[in-house]
Protein backbone atom coordinates (compact mmCIF):
# COMPACT_ATOMS: atom_id res chain seq x y z
CA UNK A 1 0.00 0.00 0.00
CA UNK A 2 1.37 3.39 -0.95
CA UNK A 3 1.52 6.07 1.72
CA UNK A 4 -0.76 9.05 1.24
CA UNK A 5 1.29 11.90 -0.27
CA UNK A 6 2.09 14.78 2.02
CA UNK A 7 -0.35 17.64 1.68
CA UNK A 8 1.22 21.06 1.82
CA UNK A 9 -0.41 23.77 3.85
CA UNK A 10 0.10 27.48 3.72
CA UNK A 11 0.44 29.86 6.66
CA UNK A 12 -0.47 33.53 6.50
CA UNK A 13 0.40 36.24 8.99
CA UNK A 14 -0.88 39.74 8.42
CA UNK A 15 -0.65 40.49 4.70
CA UNK A 16 1.97 37.90 3.80
CA UNK A 17 2.57 34.22 3.18
CA UNK A 18 4.94 33.15 5.96
CA UNK A 19 5.28 29.41 5.39
CA UNK A 20 4.50 26.63 2.92
CA UNK A 21 5.21 23.14 4.19
CA UNK A 22 3.78 19.62 4.60
CA UNK A 23 0.74 19.45 6.82
CA UNK A 24 2.30 17.92 9.92
CA UNK A 25 5.31 20.22 9.84
CA UNK A 26 3.16 23.32 9.57
CA UNK A 27 0.81 22.17 12.32
CA UNK A 28 3.78 21.66 14.61
CA UNK A 29 5.22 25.04 13.69
CA UNK A 30 1.97 26.93 14.27
CA UNK A 31 0.04 24.81 16.79
CA UNK A 32 -2.30 27.57 17.93
CA UNK A 33 -3.01 29.18 14.56
CA UNK A 34 -6.65 29.16 13.40
CA UNK A 35 -7.22 26.81 10.46
CA UNK A 36 -9.55 26.77 7.49
CA UNK A 37 -10.57 23.33 6.28
CA UNK A 38 -10.48 23.27 2.48
CA UNK A 39 -10.61 19.52 1.92
CA UNK A 40 -11.12 18.71 -1.76
CA UNK A 41 -10.11 22.21 -2.81
CA UNK A 42 -6.99 23.65 -4.34
CA UNK A 43 -5.42 26.86 -3.10
CA UNK A 44 -3.63 28.91 -5.75
CA UNK A 45 -2.58 32.48 -6.49
CA UNK A 46 -5.42 34.84 -7.31
CA UNK A 47 -5.86 35.60 -10.99
CA UNK A 48 -4.68 38.85 -12.59
CA UNK A 49 -7.03 40.43 -15.14
CA UNK A 50 -4.60 42.75 -16.91
CA UNK A 51 -7.07 44.76 -19.00
CA UNK A 52 -10.66 45.84 -18.69
CA UNK A 53 -13.14 48.69 -18.59
CA UNK A 54 -14.96 47.80 -15.41
CA UNK A 55 -17.90 50.18 -15.46
CA UNK A 56 -18.94 48.83 -18.85
CA UNK A 57 -20.56 45.86 -17.11
CA UNK A 58 -23.70 48.03 -17.26
CA UNK A 59 -23.55 47.91 -21.08
CA UNK A 60 -23.28 44.12 -21.30
CA UNK A 61 -25.25 42.85 -24.28
CA UNK A 62 -26.10 46.27 -25.73
CA UNK A 63 -23.74 46.14 -28.72
CA UNK A 64 -23.74 42.78 -30.43
CA UNK A 65 -22.67 41.34 -33.79
CA UNK A 66 -20.67 44.35 -35.00
CA UNK A 67 -17.00 44.86 -35.89
CA UNK A 68 -15.01 47.14 -33.61
CA UNK A 69 -15.34 50.37 -35.60
CA UNK A 70 -19.13 50.13 -35.93
CA UNK A 71 -19.41 48.68 -32.42
CA UNK A 72 -17.78 51.82 -31.03
CA UNK A 73 -19.19 54.52 -33.30
CA UNK A 74 -22.76 53.25 -33.71
CA UNK A 75 -23.44 51.74 -30.30
CA UNK A 76 -20.94 52.21 -27.47
CA UNK A 77 -19.87 55.84 -27.90
CA UNK A 78 -23.43 57.19 -28.35
CA UNK A 79 -24.63 55.30 -25.27
CA UNK A 80 -21.65 56.52 -23.25
CA UNK A 81 -22.15 60.11 -24.39
CA UNK A 82 -25.67 60.09 -22.96
CA UNK A 83 -25.03 58.13 -19.77
CA UNK A 84 -21.48 58.25 -18.46
CA UNK A 85 -21.39 59.90 -15.05
CA UNK A 86 -19.83 59.40 -11.65
CA UNK A 87 -22.80 57.30 -10.55
CA UNK A 88 -22.63 55.13 -13.68
CA UNK A 89 -18.94 54.44 -13.08
CA UNK A 90 -19.45 53.81 -9.37
CA UNK A 91 -22.26 51.32 -9.92
CA UNK A 92 -20.67 49.61 -12.91
CA UNK A 93 -17.29 49.24 -11.23
CA UNK A 94 -18.84 47.69 -8.13
CA UNK A 95 -20.65 45.21 -10.38
CA UNK A 96 -17.40 44.32 -12.16
CA UNK A 97 -15.50 43.90 -8.92
CA UNK A 98 -18.16 41.56 -7.57
CA UNK A 99 -18.07 39.47 -10.74
CA UNK A 100 -14.29 39.25 -10.79
CA UNK A 101 -13.87 38.45 -7.12
CA UNK A 102 -16.50 35.75 -7.26
CA UNK A 103 -14.65 34.10 -10.18
CA UNK A 104 -11.16 34.25 -8.67
CA UNK A 105 -9.57 37.51 -9.83
CA UNK A 106 -7.70 39.31 -7.06
CA UNK A 107 -5.84 41.92 -9.16
CA UNK A 108 -7.30 43.85 -12.08
CA UNK A 109 -6.32 46.66 -14.43
CA UNK A 110 -9.01 49.21 -15.19
CA UNK A 111 -9.12 51.90 -17.87
CA UNK A 112 -12.18 54.13 -17.95
CA UNK A 113 -13.65 57.55 -17.32
CA UNK A 114 -13.93 58.93 -13.76
CA UNK A 115 -11.00 56.81 -12.52
CA UNK A 116 -11.27 58.43 -9.09
CA UNK A 117 -14.63 56.70 -8.66
CA UNK A 118 -13.26 53.35 -9.83
CA UNK A 119 -10.31 53.62 -7.46
CA UNK A 120 -12.60 54.43 -4.53
CA UNK A 121 -14.84 51.43 -5.23
CA UNK A 122 -11.88 49.09 -5.60
CA UNK A 123 -10.30 50.35 -2.39
CA UNK A 124 -13.50 49.84 -0.39
CA UNK A 125 -13.88 46.33 -1.80
CA UNK A 126 -10.31 45.47 -0.82
CA UNK A 127 -9.25 44.52 -4.36
CA UNK A 128 -5.75 45.07 -5.71
CA UNK A 129 -5.81 47.11 -8.90
CA UNK A 130 -4.04 49.28 -11.40
CA UNK A 131 -6.31 52.17 -12.36
CA UNK A 132 -5.38 54.02 -15.56
CA UNK A 133 -6.60 57.57 -16.04
CA UNK A 134 -7.80 58.12 -19.64
CA UNK A 135 -5.76 60.35 -21.90
CA UNK A 136 -7.68 61.49 -24.99
CA UNK A 137 -7.27 64.70 -26.99
CA UNK A 138 -10.93 65.32 -27.70
CA UNK A 139 -13.57 66.28 -25.10
CA UNK A 140 -15.16 63.40 -23.21
CA UNK A 141 -17.17 62.75 -20.07
CA UNK A 142 -14.15 63.16 -17.80
CA UNK A 143 -11.95 65.78 -19.43
CA UNK A 144 -12.20 68.62 -21.92
CA UNK A 145 -8.82 67.77 -23.41
CA UNK A 146 -5.57 65.95 -22.69
CA UNK A 147 -4.22 68.85 -20.62
CA UNK A 148 -7.10 68.54 -18.14
CA UNK A 149 -6.71 64.76 -18.11
CA UNK A 150 -3.02 65.05 -17.20
CA UNK A 151 -3.85 67.51 -14.40
CA UNK A 152 -6.61 65.35 -12.91
CA UNK A 153 -4.73 62.11 -13.41
CA UNK A 154 -1.56 63.30 -11.72
CA UNK A 155 -3.62 64.55 -8.78
CA UNK A 156 -5.19 61.10 -8.53
CA UNK A 157 -1.76 59.51 -8.58
CA UNK A 158 -0.68 61.74 -5.70
CA UNK A 159 -3.76 60.71 -3.73
CA UNK A 160 -2.92 57.00 -4.06
CA UNK A 161 0.86 57.35 -3.97
CA UNK A 162 1.26 55.25 -0.80
CA UNK A 163 -1.79 53.01 -1.11
CA UNK A 164 -1.15 49.32 -0.52
CA UNK A 165 -3.70 48.12 -3.07
CA UNK A 166 -4.28 50.79 -5.72
CA UNK A 167 -1.70 51.96 -8.24
CA UNK A 168 -2.40 54.72 -10.77
CA UNK A 169 -1.19 54.42 -14.36
CA UNK A 170 -1.19 56.62 -17.45
CA UNK A 171 -3.94 55.49 -19.82
CA UNK A 172 -3.47 56.89 -23.34
CA UNK A 173 -6.33 55.35 -25.26
CA UNK A 174 -4.17 54.73 -28.34
CA UNK A 175 -1.54 56.40 -30.47
CA UNK A 176 -4.27 57.91 -32.66
CA UNK A 177 -6.19 59.42 -29.72
CA UNK A 178 -3.38 61.80 -28.79
CA UNK A 179 -1.14 64.22 -30.64
CA UNK A 180 2.55 63.46 -30.94
CA UNK A 181 3.33 66.08 -28.32
CA UNK A 182 0.80 64.54 -25.91
CA UNK A 183 2.25 61.07 -26.45
CA UNK A 184 5.74 62.42 -25.81
CA UNK A 185 4.52 64.09 -22.61
CA UNK A 186 2.97 60.80 -21.48
CA UNK A 187 6.25 58.96 -21.98
CA UNK A 188 8.32 61.65 -20.28
CA UNK A 189 6.10 61.82 -17.20
CA UNK A 190 5.81 58.04 -16.94
CA UNK A 191 9.59 57.71 -17.00
CA UNK A 192 10.07 60.46 -14.44
CA UNK A 193 7.49 58.93 -12.10
CA UNK A 194 8.32 55.28 -12.88
CA UNK A 195 4.63 54.78 -13.65
CA UNK A 196 2.99 52.31 -16.04
CA UNK A 197 1.55 53.24 -19.43
CA UNK A 198 -1.52 51.21 -20.37
CA UNK A 199 -2.44 51.60 -24.06
CA UNK A 200 -4.52 49.95 -26.79
CA UNK A 201 -2.04 49.08 -29.51
CA UNK A 202 -2.61 47.32 -32.86
CA UNK A 203 -6.16 46.40 -31.88
CA UNK A 204 -7.21 45.89 -35.51
CA UNK A 205 -5.71 45.64 -38.98
CA UNK A 206 -7.50 48.88 -39.90
CA UNK A 207 -5.73 50.77 -37.10
CA UNK A 208 -2.35 49.61 -38.38
CA UNK A 209 -3.11 50.37 -42.02
CA UNK A 210 -4.51 53.82 -41.21
CA UNK A 211 -1.37 54.62 -39.23
CA UNK A 212 0.86 53.57 -42.13
CA UNK A 213 -1.19 55.72 -44.49
CA UNK A 214 -1.18 58.76 -42.19
CA UNK A 215 2.36 58.80 -40.79
CA UNK A 216 4.20 56.11 -42.73
CA UNK A 217 4.68 53.66 -39.88
CA UNK A 218 2.77 51.35 -37.57
CA UNK A 219 1.58 52.50 -34.14
CA UNK A 220 4.26 50.35 -32.49
CA UNK A 221 6.96 51.86 -34.72
CA UNK A 222 5.54 55.34 -34.05
CA UNK A 223 5.62 54.87 -30.30
CA UNK A 224 9.15 53.52 -30.59
CA UNK A 225 10.26 56.56 -32.60
CA UNK A 226 9.00 58.75 -29.75
CA UNK A 227 11.00 56.76 -27.20
CA UNK A 228 7.77 55.30 -25.87
CA UNK A 229 8.48 51.57 -26.11
CA UNK A 230 9.75 51.12 -22.56
CA UNK A 231 9.36 48.28 -20.05
CA UNK A 232 6.61 50.21 -18.23
CA UNK A 233 4.36 49.99 -21.32
CA UNK A 234 1.48 47.51 -21.30
CA UNK A 235 0.37 47.07 -24.92
CA UNK A 236 -3.20 45.81 -25.07
CA UNK A 237 -4.53 43.57 -27.89
CA UNK A 238 -1.65 43.51 -30.44
CA UNK A 239 -3.63 41.54 -33.02
CA UNK A 240 -1.39 42.55 -35.95
CA UNK A 241 2.35 42.07 -35.67
CA UNK A 242 5.04 41.90 -38.33
CA UNK A 243 8.57 40.70 -37.63
CA UNK A 244 9.97 44.22 -37.20
CA UNK A 245 7.36 45.19 -34.60
CA UNK A 246 7.79 41.86 -32.79
CA UNK A 247 11.48 42.59 -32.54
CA UNK A 248 10.72 46.05 -31.18
CA UNK A 249 8.46 44.67 -28.45
CA UNK A 250 10.93 41.95 -27.51
CA UNK A 251 14.05 44.11 -27.38
CA UNK A 252 12.37 47.03 -25.57
CA UNK A 253 10.88 44.82 -22.85
CA UNK A 254 7.27 45.85 -23.45
CA UNK A 255 4.48 43.74 -21.91
CA UNK A 256 1.53 42.58 -24.03
CA UNK A 257 -2.00 41.97 -22.75
CA UNK A 258 -3.81 39.27 -24.73
CA UNK A 259 -7.63 39.61 -24.81
CA UNK A 260 -8.64 36.62 -26.96
CA UNK A 261 -12.37 36.48 -26.31
CA UNK A 262 -12.98 40.17 -27.02
CA UNK A 263 -10.85 40.16 -30.17
CA UNK A 264 -12.58 37.06 -31.51
CA UNK A 265 -16.07 38.32 -30.67
CA UNK A 266 -15.47 41.60 -32.50
CA UNK A 267 -13.79 39.86 -35.43
CA UNK A 268 -10.62 41.86 -34.82
CA UNK A 269 -8.18 39.01 -35.23
CA UNK A 270 -5.96 37.54 -32.54
CA UNK A 271 -2.74 38.20 -30.73
CA UNK A 272 0.15 35.94 -31.93
CA UNK A 273 0.67 34.52 -28.46
CA UNK A 274 3.15 31.74 -29.21
CA UNK A 275 5.37 34.06 -31.28
CA UNK A 276 5.47 36.57 -28.44
CA UNK A 277 6.25 33.92 -25.83
CA UNK A 278 8.89 32.46 -28.12
CA UNK A 279 10.69 35.81 -28.13
CA UNK A 280 10.47 36.14 -24.35
CA UNK A 281 7.86 38.90 -24.30
CA UNK A 282 5.94 39.27 -21.05
CA UNK A 283 2.34 38.32 -21.81
CA UNK A 284 -0.73 38.66 -19.60
CA UNK A 285 -4.42 37.94 -20.09
CA UNK A 286 -7.28 40.42 -19.97
CA UNK A 287 -11.02 40.13 -20.41
CA UNK A 288 -11.53 43.63 -21.86
CA UNK A 289 -14.94 45.16 -21.08
CA UNK A 290 -18.13 43.18 -20.55
CA UNK A 291 -19.86 44.40 -23.76
CA UNK A 292 -17.17 42.77 -25.90
CA UNK A 293 -16.66 39.54 -23.98
CA UNK A 294 -19.38 39.26 -22.27
CA UNK A 295 -17.90 37.88 -19.03
CA UNK A 296 -15.14 39.02 -16.69
CA UNK A 297 -14.30 35.43 -15.70
CA UNK A 298 -10.55 35.14 -16.29
CA UNK A 299 -10.66 31.35 -16.02
CA UNK A 300 -12.89 31.41 -19.11
CA UNK A 301 -10.43 33.78 -20.77
CA UNK A 302 -7.45 31.52 -20.23
CA UNK A 303 -9.37 28.58 -21.66
CA UNK A 304 -10.09 30.63 -24.79
CA UNK A 305 -6.39 31.52 -24.98
CA UNK A 306 -5.42 27.84 -24.92
CA UNK A 307 -7.95 26.79 -27.55
CA UNK A 308 -7.03 29.69 -29.82
CA UNK A 309 -3.30 28.98 -29.58
CA UNK A 310 -3.89 25.34 -30.49
CA UNK A 311 -6.27 26.09 -33.34
CA UNK A 312 -4.01 28.73 -34.88
CA UNK A 313 -0.89 26.59 -34.57
CA UNK A 314 -2.69 23.35 -35.33
CA UNK A 315 -0.81 21.97 -32.35
CA UNK A 316 -2.54 20.19 -29.48
CA UNK A 317 0.58 20.69 -27.37
CA UNK A 318 0.54 24.49 -27.54
CA UNK A 319 0.08 26.31 -24.21
CA UNK A 320 -0.18 23.43 -21.72
CA UNK A 321 -2.41 23.91 -18.70
CA UNK A 322 0.34 24.99 -16.29
CA UNK A 323 1.60 27.56 -18.79
CA UNK A 324 -1.92 28.93 -19.23
CA UNK A 325 -2.38 29.25 -15.47
CA UNK A 326 0.97 31.05 -15.29
CA UNK A 327 -0.24 33.60 -17.86
CA UNK A 328 -3.30 34.30 -15.73
CA UNK A 329 -1.34 34.67 -12.49
CA UNK A 330 2.39 35.38 -12.52
CA UNK A 331 2.26 36.52 -16.17
CA UNK A 332 -0.29 39.16 -15.29
CA UNK A 333 1.68 40.25 -12.24
CA UNK A 334 4.85 40.60 -14.32
CA UNK A 335 3.06 42.61 -17.01
CA UNK A 336 1.72 45.03 -14.38
CA UNK A 337 5.06 45.19 -12.54
CA UNK A 338 3.62 43.55 -9.42
CA UNK A 339 5.43 40.20 -9.51
CA UNK A 340 7.56 40.95 -6.46
CA UNK A 341 4.36 41.02 -4.43
CA UNK A 342 1.80 38.75 -6.09
CA UNK A 343 1.25 36.15 -8.81
CA UNK A 344 2.70 33.05 -7.16
CA UNK A 345 2.66 31.21 -3.86
CA UNK A 346 5.99 32.10 -2.27
CA UNK A 347 7.03 32.91 1.26
CA UNK A 348 7.28 36.67 1.61
CA UNK A 349 4.73 37.48 -1.07
CA UNK A 350 1.35 39.00 -0.35
CA UNK A 351 -1.39 36.55 0.54
CA UNK A 352 -3.59 37.08 -2.53
CA UNK A 353 -5.13 33.62 -2.69
CA UNK A 354 -8.15 31.77 -3.97
CA UNK A 355 -9.62 28.37 -3.15
CA UNK A 356 -11.26 26.36 -5.93
CA UNK A 357 -13.53 23.41 -5.16
CA UNK A 358 -12.63 20.45 -7.38
CA UNK A 359 -15.25 18.22 -5.80
CA UNK A 360 -17.77 19.30 -8.41
CA UNK A 361 -19.40 16.97 -10.94
CA UNK A 362 -17.75 18.79 -13.82
CA UNK A 363 -14.31 18.63 -12.17
CA UNK A 364 -14.17 15.23 -10.51
CA UNK A 365 -12.22 13.05 -10.73
CA UNK A 366 -9.46 15.65 -10.94
CA UNK A 367 -6.68 13.38 -12.21
CA UNK A 368 -4.80 16.50 -13.24
CA UNK A 369 -6.12 19.48 -11.27
CA UNK A 370 -4.43 22.01 -13.55
CA UNK A 371 -6.37 20.62 -16.53
CA UNK A 372 -9.63 20.82 -14.62
CA UNK A 373 -8.89 24.45 -13.78
CA UNK A 374 -8.13 25.38 -17.39
CA UNK A 375 -10.70 23.37 -19.30
CA UNK A 376 -13.55 23.29 -16.82
CA UNK A 377 -15.78 26.00 -15.38
CA UNK A 378 -13.39 26.88 -12.57
CA UNK A 379 -14.61 30.44 -12.23
CA UNK A 380 -17.87 29.10 -10.85
CA UNK A 381 -16.04 26.78 -8.43
CA UNK A 382 -14.23 29.54 -6.49
CA UNK A 383 -15.23 29.36 -2.82
CA UNK A 384 -12.81 31.67 -1.02
CA UNK A 385 -10.75 34.74 -1.87
CA UNK A 386 -8.13 36.48 0.26
CA UNK A 387 -6.33 39.71 -0.66
CA UNK A 388 -3.48 40.96 1.51
CA UNK A 389 -4.40 38.13 3.84
CA UNK A 390 -7.92 39.45 4.39
CA UNK A 391 -10.98 37.32 3.57
CA UNK A 392 -12.88 38.94 0.69
CA UNK A 393 -15.08 36.02 -0.39
CA UNK A 394 -16.05 33.14 1.93
CA UNK A 395 -18.05 30.12 0.85
CA UNK A 396 -18.98 31.93 -2.35
CA UNK A 397 -20.29 35.02 -0.58
CA UNK A 398 -18.70 38.44 -1.05
CA UNK A 399 -17.79 39.97 2.30
CA UNK A 400 -16.89 43.51 1.28
CA UNK A 401 -19.66 44.18 -1.23
CA UNK A 402 -23.44 44.19 -1.01
CA UNK A 403 -24.45 41.84 -3.81
CA UNK A 404 -28.17 42.57 -3.52
CA UNK A 405 -27.59 46.32 -3.78
CA UNK A 406 -25.21 45.93 -6.73
CA UNK A 407 -27.65 43.81 -8.69
CA UNK A 408 -30.50 46.20 -7.90
CA UNK A 409 -28.48 49.08 -9.32
CA UNK A 410 -27.62 47.02 -12.39
CA UNK A 411 -31.33 46.49 -12.96
CA UNK A 412 -31.95 50.22 -12.54
CA UNK A 413 -29.46 50.91 -15.35
CA UNK A 414 -31.01 48.17 -17.47
CA UNK A 415 -34.41 49.80 -17.20
CA UNK A 416 -33.02 53.27 -17.81
CA UNK A 417 -31.10 52.23 -20.92
CA UNK A 418 -34.08 50.26 -22.16
CA UNK A 419 -36.33 53.33 -21.87
CA UNK A 420 -33.71 55.34 -23.70
CA UNK A 421 -33.62 52.87 -26.59
CA UNK A 422 -37.41 52.80 -26.81
CA UNK A 423 -37.66 56.57 -26.97
CA UNK A 424 -34.94 56.95 -29.59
Amino acid sequence: MRAEPAISLLAVAGTDIVAIAPREQLRAQFPDAPRIDLAGQIVMPGLVNAHGHMAMTLLRGLAEDLPLDAWLKERIWPIEARNISESFVTDGTAHAVLEMLRSGTTTAADMYFFPERSAAVLRRAGMRAQVSFPLISHPNAWSANAAEAFHKGLALRDEYRDDALIRIAFGPHSTYALTQAELEKTVTLAQELDAPIHIHLHETEAEVQESRAAIGRTPIAHLDALGGLIPNVQAVHVTVLDDADLERLATRGVAVVHCPHSNLKLGSGYCPLTRLLGRGVRVALGTDGAPSNNTLDLFAELRTAVLLARAVGRDARALPAFDALALATLGGARALGLDEDVGSLEVGKRADLIAVDLQRPAAAPAHRPEVSLVHGAAGSWVTHVWIDGKPIVANGRALTLDEREILAKADYWRQRLQRERQSA
